[in-house]
């Protein structure tokens, strides 16, 4: 009788949760991306909602931006672990700015569920046709001989500007960052011939490396876009340390069920299968990976640990 009740009550506190798990979702699930409409947090947060909403009926999209992403992703860390408050987690937003921002308000690693790697574009670096180089070669024999090279980013702190000044580094040259208002006037900017370098993500580059108004000189893919074979890869030209993207993927809160957790990994892998949604990511050269939700936490940790001294170096003290 004893054993009968013991076991009676051990069901009765486990039940709730599991039944929980079991059921979820019984409501609209959110994601949170820390960008404003249009940005490629919104835009990856899309596309998650749109397949969870064939799976799951219900799912939509907050835009949460300011503070560069960090306060929409400090409002996931502190929601609820129930898995109806998700995050579209990044290299920006979990990887550089907690690294420099003096108070993130959450750790990347200790307050959240990596729940599933999505993928991202890589960066390539282009240069105006007016400044007289075809090849990553000429740009440092040029950066070798006289002033420093100007050059665009998306931005302070982005991996592109990481990227820029690694590549400094490593060859020997020095690269002056111009500030601009983002990617979009950075590559006016180089187009008009106002600058002579960028360091742009592969997305938003690509109109006008199409066009010819731009030439790429090496790309920071981990093989050749298939769309510009003879473009050389950075680790294709000895650099294998600047082989990266500006990956999105997607988190929760820390302490998010397993069963959904799991869930939820499994989807995003389906919906990295589906030759619509395969198109649309390759016709933008998103790299994509699947990953274990074990696999994706260690490598946001292997992000922090590669990136995060960069970062510290050469950001405005």
């Amino acid at each position: 009788m004893k054993m009968r009740f013991a076991v009676a009550l051990a069901f009765a506190i486990v039940s709730p949760g599991q039944a929980a798990a079991a059921d979820w979702p019984t409501r609209p699930i959110r994601i949170i991306a820390p960008s404003t409409p249009g940005g490629a947090a919104d835009m990856f947060g899309r596309l998650l909602c749109e397949h969870f909403g064939e799976t799951y009926e219900r799912c939509f999209v907050e835009n949460r931006a300011g503070a560069g992403g960090l306060l929409g992703t400090a409002a996931t860390a502190q929601a609820a672990p129930d898995g109806y408050t998700l995050t579209t987690s990044s290299t920006a937003y979990h990887v550089i700015a907690p690294v420099v921002s003096a108070n993130p308000g959450f750790d990347p690693l200790k307050d959240f569920t990596h729940i599933a790697y999505v993928g991202g574009p890589p960066n390539v670096f282009v240069v105006n046709p007016a400044l007289g180089v075809r090849s990553l070669a000429e740009l440092v024999a040029l950066g070798r001989r006289g002033q420093p090279i100007d050059y665009v980013s998306p931005g302070v702190g982005t991996l592109g500007h990481l990227l820029a000044e690694s590549f400094a580094q490593k060859s020997g040259i020095k690269l002056q960052q111009i500030m601009t208002k983002g990617a979009s006037q950075g590559m006016m900017d180089l187009v008009a011939g106002t600058v002579n370098v960028g360091t742009m993500t592969w997305t938003s580059a690509l109109s006008q490396i199409r066009a010819g108004k731009v030439i790429p000189v090496a790309v920071t893919a981990s093989r050749r876009l298939a769309e510009f074979p003879d473009l050389p890869t950075f680790r294709d030209l000895g650099y294998d340390e600047l082989t990266a993207v500006s990956w999105f993927a997607l988190s929760g809160p820390a302490g998010l069920p397993g069963e959904i957790t799991l869930k939820l990994n499994a989807s995003v892998a389906q919906m990295l299968e589906r030759p619509d949604i395969r198109a649309r990511l390759d016709r933008d050269a998103i790299e994509t990976r699947t990953m274990t939700p074990e696999e994706f936490t260690r490598f946001v940790a292997g992000e922090i640990d590669k990136w995060g001294p960069v970062a510290k170096r050469v950001m405005p003290k």
